[in-house]
């Protein structure tokens, strides 16, 4: 794996060093040439000087300088109010400024302090201060621009991480739910289908774009529960009674169990659909007999999605619905099985539904669990 730490010395990956830029700004072009000789000494600095502070302020307001020195006394602008005024900008609020005045009023000193110089010099100028301080302002910028640069390498850097987490958290719900469906007689589509038909609920809901893609992420762990489900029940082909059906229903607990406790909101969410995604709107679902809203907006969703699926799907004990015959199901069942405004939403995909219905038909032969997941949620996840 490649080091990704940045190197001793703090320098930033792809960091490259250029001179700086210093504005001058005094009405006297005596002072102006001699502030251009005096820095000109410095190495890798540009000297760009102005007589009138009006065009310093503009050029400032366009372009983001590494120093500003600039005089007291001008006409238009004193060097306070040019001061007061650039710090106004935000991308010059923090640039080291030296004001240089002819007076020795502690007032003036106090006053251009306030309005944010870093520092303050009376004239006569001397060669070496001026150099000294401005080399000491130019240290400070290096340093703005270096913590400047390690903020944005460290914010990629966390990116990464972030991402990287998300991967492995996916790659867990890929597995778990690979690993339920060797259990299974459902096929791997049909998880495809599900998770593809609730990002869609989701979406017609104008849910954020990011609980759209937790929803199309977790839903594939709807019925990872199934694993604790003794064979002789969850693959028997024919009608399961009532004592039966009541074993089939710990799945939605079993699931939660499995994904619970997890500080990975992916997996919480999965947790959360797995226990709620056979809960009834008018509160005669399992396990809890939650109603209405007490049911998470997420189970909600997966429980039109996972029906629809169910009916239009061929299992060993019942032949596939028509397609009318299952949205009109869905339509029948609003506020009693399902929430009216997911079922809405998922109506009004409706064209949606049938491409994704179309594009991951269930290819493997029925009669037992089915093995072909990995390959349909892999170009699932490239959208439809």
């Amino acid at each position: 794996m490649p080091d990704r730490s940045p190197p001793e010395g703090g320098a930033i990956p792809g960091a490259a060093a250029a001179a700086a830029t210093l504005v001058a700004v005094d009405d006297d072009p005596i002072v102006l040439e001699l502030l251009r000789h005096i820095i000109g000494e410095l190495a890798d600095v540009q000297v760009l000087a102005f007589g009138d502070p009006e065009a310093a302020l503009a050029w400032c307001r366009a372009n983001e300088p590494d120093v500003i020195i600039t005089d007291y006394q001008m006409p238009g602008l004193s060097g306070t109010e040019l001061i007061t005024a650039l710090r106004r900008e935000r991308h010059v609020a923090d640039v080291p400024i030296m004001m240089i005045t002819a007076t020795g009023d502690r007032a003036v000193r106090i006053e251009a302090l306030n309005a944010g110089a870093n520092d303050v010099l009376t004239k006569p100028i001397e060669a070496a201060e001026v150099r000294a301080r401005t080399k000491n302002m130019l240290a400070i910028r290096r340093g703005q621009r270096l913590m400047a640069q390690r903020s944005s390498w460290l914010e990629e850097e966390v990116r990464r991480a972030t991402a990287a987490i998300a991967a492995r958290e996916r790659e867990t719900i890929l597995r778990l739910s690979k690993a339920a469906e060797y259990r299974d007689w459902e096929t791997g589509s049909h998880i495809v289908r599900v998770s593809l038909y609730a990002r869609v609920i989701a979406k017609r809901l104008s849910l954020p774009a990011a609980e759209q893609d937790i929803l199309f992420q977790a839903a594939p762990m709807h019925d990872v529960g199934k694993i604790g489900i003794p064979d002789s029940i969850l693959l028997k082909p024919g009608a399961l009674d009532e004592a039966e059906f009541d074993v089939i229903k710990q799945h939605t607990v079993i699931g939660n169990q499995i994904l619970g406790g997890s500080a990975a909101e992916l997996l919480q969410a999965a947790a959360e659909i797995a226990l709620t995604h056979h809960e009834r709107f008018d509160g005669s679902g399992y396990p809890m007999q939650s109603a209405g809203e007490q049911i998470p907006l997420r189970g909600r969703v997966v429980a039109v999605a996972d029906t629809f699926d169910a009916l239009t799907s061929q299992r060993p004990y019942k032949a596939a619905w028509p397609p009318a015959l299952a949205w009109a199901f869905l339509e029948q069942n609003v506020g009693l099985r399902f929430d009216p405004a997911c079922v809405a939403a998922f109506i009004g995909a409706q064209p949606e539904a049938e491409e994704i219905r179309s594009a991951f038909p269930d290819t493997a032969a029925e009669g037992g669990p089915q093995r072909q997941w990995s390959a349909p949620i892999a170009a699932a996840a490239d959208g439809i």
